[in-house]
C-alpha cells in the first residue's frame, strides 16, 4: 500500500507459505498391513483437519482505496477481493487484493495498478475471557515494471493485536523499506477501533490510528481517523459508508461507499 498502500492492507495479511522404514526381518503382509494402516490414519487426519477449517472470502466495489486515511487510487473506485483460510486452532492463511494508481500517478513509466497482499498469523482467546490476541506477518506486492533506480514499494509487516469485545487494537511493524521510502524499515503504525453490531444486519464502527515513517523526519508522522455505518444482508450482499480524514495538509475529508459480497 502506499504512503505517496493501504497497510494489508492484506497479504498476511503473511503470505509466507504455511509456508519409515520397517525392520528387514519383518514379514511382508505385516509390512503392507501396517502402511495400509499408516495411510489409512493419515487420510483420516487431513479429512479431520479440514472438516476443522474453513475457507471465506469477499469482492468488494468502493468509491476510494484509503489505506491509513490516504488515497491509494486518486479518489477514484477500485475493485478488491480477498480469501482466507481459517483453521480451527486459530492459525489463518490468506491473500487479498485491489487496483491502486499511486504508483503510476507518481511516475508515468510504472505501469503498477494492483496491490497483493499475503498474510499468515494466528488469533485466539485469552482462556474463556472476552480478552483475544492476534499476530501475524503481511506482504505487500506491487506487481509491474519500474524504471531504472526506482525504489519498489513491496514491503513486510509484523503484527500485533489485542482486542476485549468491541474494542481492539493492532500494532504494525515494518521489517523493510515502508512502500518504497529509502531508510524507513522499523516505521510503526497503532489502530485504535470500536465496532458495534446492531438488530437486523446493522453495524457501527468509528476507528483513529498514527503513522510514523521513518527516514523522512517528522513529515512522515500523521493521525488518521475514520467513522462508518454499514448493514449486511441474508443473501451474503453488504453496503457500506464511512467517513475519514487526517491531519496531512491538504482537504482530505473523504467519504467512502462501499458494496461487497461475501462467501
Amino acid at each position: 500500500m502506499g504512503m505517496p498502500h493501504r497497510v494489508e492492507r492484506t497479504n498476511t495479511q503473511d503470505r509466507g507459505g504455511l509456508f519409515h522404514s520397517f525392520p528387514d526381518e519383518e514379514p511382508v503382509m505385516s509390512s503392507r498391513k501396517i502402511a495400509a494402516a499408516t495411510l489409512l490414519s493419515a487420510g483420516l487426519l487431513m479429512a479431520g483437519n479440514v472438516a476443522a477449517s474453513e475457507v471465506s472470502g469477499d469482492i468488494t466495489v468502493v468509491s476510494d482505496y484509503l489505506f491509513r486515511g490516504v488515497t491509494q487510487t486518486d479518489e477514484k473506485p477500485a475493485l478488491q477481493g480477498g480469501v482466507t483460510w481459517t483453521h480451527d486452532s486459530g492459525f489463518y492463511v490468506g491473500a487479498w487484493g485491489s487496483s491502486i494508481s499511486w504508483l503510476s500517478d507518481s511516475d508515468p513509466d510504472v505501469s503498477s495498478q494492483v496491490e497483493l497482499d499475503g498474510f499468515l498469523g494466528y488469533a485466539g482467546s485469552f482462556g474463556e475471557s472476552d480478552f483475544g490476541y492476534d499476530v501475524g506477518v503481511n506482504y505487500y506486492w506491487y506487481p509491474g515494471s519500474y524504471p531504472s533506480g526506482f525504489d519498489k514499494a513491496d514491503t513486510t509487516e509484523v503484527y500485533v493485536g489485542l482486542s476485549w469485545k468491541f474494542l481492539s487494537a493492532k500494532y504494525w511493524y515494518a521489517v523493510t523499506d515502508l512502500f518504497g521510502i529509502p531508510d524507513s524499515d522499523g516505521s510503526t503504525n497503532l489502530d485504535l477501533s470500536a465496532s458495534l453490531e446492531f438488530a437486523d444486519g446493522w453495524s457501527g464502527s468509528a476507528a483513529v490510528g498514527k503513522q510514523w515513517v521513518k527516514g523522512v523526519g517528522g513529515t512522515g508522522t500523521y493521525a488518521f481517523w475514520s467513522v462508518g455505518v454499514d448493514k449486511s444482508f441474508d443473501s451474503g450482499f453488504g453496503i457500506g459508508l464511512s467517513y475519514n480524514d487526517n491531519d496531512l495538509i491538504g482537504p482530505d475529508e473523504t467519504f467512502v461507499l462501499s458494496l461487497s459480497k461475501s462467501f
